[in-house]
């Protein structure tokens, strides 16, 4: 039995339990599900063109992968150029941003072609999605939430609750990264949970996550936290760096590969290892004035900090015009139910050191963006959160599995994807 509460489930039994058959075949149902709503019933609904989904107009990952089945660095792109987010040196266009899912797709692109992959650019995005919500879905269950219903609620939550829903809507170059990052973390989160986490799959985990988005290197300490054994306190974890070297060891081999990647692609673009692009890429006139006071500064903290915890909703006439920032909305208006798992921080249990630990890794990915220059740009909700959100999930399973999901949280659970809901809706409409 489990104690009762506003936030807590009434009681909980390992009856509630799916068997591990079941669980996977749940696993491989929620991926159709969030596939075929993102992919099929959001636009035909939604869309002005019924069915139709939302282009955004730059597949620039499907033109990677044919730049690299061709030998080839730079896109062979129809683009007039200047455009935002693009890089040319010597009449060539790249993109700035990290390239492995342009390894991804590179199957996709060799099999149909680059002009069928890119047709199929938002379902691709949708299985991808649903791929992500599933391994939400095995994360939690590895954290020891029992009950069916705290499990899907808590998929539902993460899936349609936040931030993922509408980016993968959208599409395009920053999006789909921000998907397969997210995927790739929560994979790793997975293998942490394992009865003996592989220290080399978490590395080649955290590296393939850092070869699609930069600020996912800052998950590295938690990886390497949990292959020391997970120690509690400086002496304990002293000790385990004496005592775990070849862990560790096997951890760094398999970041490693990624890490000497990035500099040879920077290299190879852009003449030195420390080249990424961000500070070349064209941008539109605001943004370039951001840029000027520096790529990551203190100065751009209190903007960020406004799009992550205050920016609301716009009134614009009367009581029932409200329409979401474009450049941004706080996670305490859009996904408010994650918030919850902040609780798990506190107590004496052993899963508390592992709640703090996962906190601290999140907020360590995160403190870049708060940082940078760009905030998102245009977005619904705060999208730079989703590489940290598979850490605020677990943070969610730590506590769902000590208390369950009661009616409060189900209640703000509804509120998320109901707002989320309300932006998708106008990811058509501005």
């Amino acid at each position: 039995m489990r104690a009762t509460g506003p936030l807590a489930g009434t009681t909980t039994s390992t009856i509630d339990a799916p068997a591990p058959h079941v669980a996977w075949l749940v696993g491989a149902a929620v991926v159709l599900l969030v596939a075929a709503v993102d992919a099929i019933v959001v636009p035909g609904i939604l869309s002005p063109k019924p069915g139709v989904p939302y282009d955004a107009g730059r597949p620039d990952y499907f033109y990677m992968a044919d730049a690299f089945l061709h030998g080839r660095l730079w896109l062979d792109v129809p683009w007039p150029q200047p455009i935002a987010d693009t890089v040319v040196v010597g009449g060539r266009v790249y993109v700035p941003f990290q390239p492995f899912p342009g390894l991804l797709l590179m199957p996709l692109v060799a099999v149909l072609g680059l002009t069928a992959s890119i047709d199929l650019e938002p379902l691709v995005n949708a299985v991808l999605s649903g791929i992500t919500v599933a391994l939400a879905w095995t994360l939690l269950g590895r954290l020891g939430v029992r009950r069916w219903t705290d499990r899907l609620l808590l998929v539902a939550l993460f899936g349609f609750g936040t931030v993922i829903w509408n980016i993968t809507i959208r599409g395009g170059v920053w999006h789909t990264a921000e998907i397969v990052g997210t995927g790739l973390t929560l994979w790793a989160l997975c293998e942490t949970r394992a009865e003996r986490p592989r220290p080399w799959l978490l590395g080649l985990l955290g590296g393939a996550a850092f070869f699609t988005r930069s600020t996912l290197l800052f998950a590295l300490p938690y990886y390497a936290w949990v292959a020391a054994g997970r120690p509690a306190g400086v002496d304990a974890l002293r000790s385990a760096v004496r005592t775990s070297p070849g862990a560790l060891a096997m951890l760094v081999a398999g970041f490693v590969p990624f890490v000497v990647g990035t500099g040879y692609y920077n290299w190879a673009r852009f003449g030195s290892p420390f080249e990424t692009g961000y500070g070349l890429v064209a941008l539109p006139g605001f943004l370039t004035a951001l840029r000027a006071q520096g790529l990551f500064s203190l100065v751009h903290l209190n903007m960020n900090l406004d799009y992550l915890f205050l920016r609301g909703p716009r009134l614009e006439g009367s009581v029932f015009e409200w329409k979401p920032d474009t450049l941004g909305m706080a996670v305490t208006y859009s996904s408010p139910a994650l918030v919850v798992g902040v609780r798990s921080l506190w107590g004496r249990l052993p899963e508390t050191v592992e709640a703090r630990a996962l906190a601290l890794a999140g907020a360590l990915v995160l403190a870049p963006t708060l940082l940078y220059y760009g905030g998102g740009w245009l977005q619904f909700g705060y999208r730079y959160l989703l590489d940290s959100i598979p850490f605020w999930v677990a943070l969610c399973g730590l506590w769902a599995a000590r208390r369950g999901v009661g009616a409060i949280w189900k209640a703000v659970i509804a509120w998320s994807v109901g707002v989320n809901a309300w932006l998708v809706y106008w990811t058509f409409r501005l």
